[in-house]
């Protein structure tokens, strides 16, 4: 059954449907990674809203037990940053470390996105890619951001050397 509710008309009421739409762009930007925030600093005091800061977030990689990556990346303040509506830089700074045993249920791939979370409203996301380097044992994380209308080519990346016993399966 389909329930219809009237709908203010006018031009007093563009306005309403135009933060209607930012409403439902926002609650769909809000999904992200799972993740853990370790901590963070404040750069720039705003006087409305949450200041500009620096946060460290840990990601457990959920096709590698025992390897968790701490990305720093910047988090915009102000009334915008309190809004959702801010669009933080494209730099983030990643380290990835052994933090338990290392084991695989499955083989992964050759390159894997291990996550993606969004940064601005609409157009910029942080990536974090898993690569596995066979030869040498290890397992390299990627990540950097990119738009959908224009890249960035801010990246970092990191290595985790695996353990000489456990090989590391690979589709």
């Amino acid at each position: 059954m389909k329930i219809c509710t009237p709908q203010p008309s006018g031009p007093k009421h563009h306005g309403l449907k135009r933060y209607g739409l930012i409403a439902v762009l926002f609650a769909s930007a809000c999904g992200s990674a799972s993740s853990e925030q370790v901590g963070a600093v404040d750069t720039v005091f705003k006087f409305i809203g949450p200041d500009h800061k620096i946060v460290v977030d840990a990601y457990d990689d959920p096709k590698v037990k025992g390897v968790t990556c701490y990305v720093s990346r910047a988090k915009t303040g102000g009334i915008k940053g309190a809004l959702g509506l801010a669009e933080d830089r494209a730099e983030a700074s990643i380290a990835c470390r052994q933090t338990g045993p290392i084991s695989f249920d499955k083989p992964l791939d050759q390159q894997d996105e291990m996550f993606s979370e969004r940064i601005s409203l609409v157009f910029k996301r942080l990536r974090v890619v898993r690569m596995v380097d066979s030869k040498r044992n290890t397992l390299v994380y990627l990540t950097y951001s990119d738009r959908v209308i224009e890249g960035f080519p801010q990246n970092s990346v990191t290595a985790v050397p695996v353990p000489a016993g456990t090989m590391i399966p690979v589709k």
